[in-house]
């Protein structure tokens, strides 16, 4: 049986000002598509011969997001696991393989990362039949994908000779990130590919490696295991004994250290969007090479992605530039250093608000979007989708008050419910249990003003919740 394993962590920091920590790259559903790439992920591994319901690796804080997100595709089966901190995919495979090994060491773990592209689905699902029988024999598989172009953003995997009866290869050697000359020698060499970062190994293999080659790895996820807390819904590793592993990811840890690695050649229109450029890359273009998404104007612009999310964003005159803009800050860069843009976002981390935290936020209910913010007092605007409801829930540190600008609802208010519409107000002391839900068939929009000595979303304490949310 296959195991998918969706590493859904990390931040997406060359993505901002979209992406942010709270809200990362894998999560976010960009206008290019219809979903975010962590449910086109979750959508993908169906039609995988003897595929078995998915395990989701994620931050912690990310798990509202992860269950809202598979709830809103129907994907009910399957495990979420909890990591406390980030410690690199070396880890979170290993926390996987643990788990599948308690019922079957041969299953084969598929490592996917939760925020790539695929567009042909069906050589992508052929490409795992063809690494399966590699898999088995006890081989480490990874996904090569075939060039392009000589990036030097991918680090590459050099092509050695078939395996015996399999479709696969061995590894010759891994190379990293190279310099554009390099990269240009290995385009034209033919023998090399891009490192995809996705795996097909069995539970044990991958776990006698990692022994093998990194046992400090190893010892600390054997001793997270031991301990993981187990509840009905999820998973959730203890930070004493894995905040003490050492960060370090699949390639690194195992894959050039082992004599075991193997490839299997993937060419299925794959991107890991790992930057703006990517982006332009994968979206329509006008007669003179630019992307354009919302509201912009553009004047003599050549080979530009311009991306206006909130406000009319108008460009004249420029060549080979990015713009994105958010409602709270705008990017401006060369193509040529998209890559840098990770160093921004790490520059305001310890000071902005706003690299942490998006405007808008989806909930199973709707979604909120922060208004404005200052000492003492928070304005957001509530959306509340006909049919859903906020849970019943109280707050230690703040009041509300709630204005109904659209819709109607019934509100509850310590004891007492009742019906409220359009231009009508409720006020929500601090400490009182209180809920709205919206039964009627348009959208409840409501102000919500909070005024207190502690603004923060984890100042909930809910009494009760239809979709199964915990503090």
């Amino acid at each position: 049986m296959i195991l998918p394993v969706i590493i859904a962590g990390g931040v997406g920091s060359r993505l901002w000002p979209v992406s942010k920590d709270l809200l990362p790259k894998q999560f976010i559903c960009f206008p290019q598509f219809k979903e975010s790439l962590f449910q086109k992920t979750v959508k993908r591994i169906a039609g995988i011969p003897n595929v078995l319901p998915p395990l989701v690796i994620c931050g912690k804080s990310h798990h509202p997001l992860v269950g809202e997100q598979l709830r809103s595709i129907d994907q009910t089966d399957g495990t979420i696991m909890l990591e406390p901190i980030g410690r690199g995919t070396a880890p979170a495979c290993a926390m996987a393989a643990l788990l599948a090994k308690q019922k079957d060491p041969d299953t084969q773990l598929l490592v996917l990362p939760a925020d790539h592209l695929i567009r042909d689905l069906a050589s992508f699902r052929q490409a795992i039949k063809e690494a399966i029988p590699a898999a088995l024999e006890g081989y480490l598989v990874t996904f090569g994908i075939k060039p392009e172009t000589a990036s030097t953003g991918y680090g590459y995997i050099e092509k050695g000779g078939q395996i015996d009866g399999t479709s696969c290869f061995e590894v010759s050697r891994f190379a990293e990130k190279p310099e554009e000359s390099v990269a240009e020698s290995y385009l034209q060499d033919g023998g090399y590919f891009w490192n995809s970062g996705m795996f097909l190994m069995t539970a044990q293999t991958y776990l006698d490696e990692l022994e093998k080659h990194a046992f400090d790895v190893f010892k600390a996820c054997t001793r997270s295991f031991e301990s993981l807390i187990r509840k009905d819904t999820f998973l959730e590793i203890k930070e004493l004994d894995f905040s003490k592993c050492p960060n370090d990811s699949i390639d690194y840890a195992v894959m050039e250290k082992t004599t075991k690695a193997a490839m299997v050649t993937l060419d299925v229109g794959w991107n890991d969007l790992g930057e703006w450029d990517s982006f332009a890359a994968v979206s329509s273009k006008d007669e003179f090479q630019n992307t354009t998404i919302g509201d912009v104007y553009v004047n003599n612009v050549r080979g530009s992605y311009i991306q206006a999310n909130d406000r009319q964003v108008a460009a004249l005159g420029i060549k080979d530039t990015v713009i994105v803009e958010t409602a709270d800050a705008v990017l401006v860069s060369s193509k040529n250093s998209v890559q840098d843009v990770k160093k921004i976002a790490e520059s305001f981390k310890s000071e902005r608000e706003e690299i942490k935290t998006p405007r808008e936020i989806k909930k199973p209910w709707g979604f909120y979007r922060s208004l404005t913010k200052e000492d003492g007092y928070q304005v957001k605007k509530l959306f509340i989708k006909p049919g859903e409801s906020l849970s019943l829930q109280r707050h230690k540190h703040r009041a509300e008050h709630w204005v109904i600008i659209n819709g109607k609802g019934i509100f509850t208010c310590g004891e007492k419910e009742i019906t409220l519409s359009k231009n009508e107000n409720l006020f929500i002391p601090t400490g009182e249990k209180h809920r709205v839900a919206n039964p009627f068939s348009e959208n409840l929009e409501i102000i919500e003003v909070q005024v207190g000595d502690y603004l923060g979303e984890d100042d909930i304490e809910r009494l009760d919740d239809k979709y199964g949310r915990q503090d």
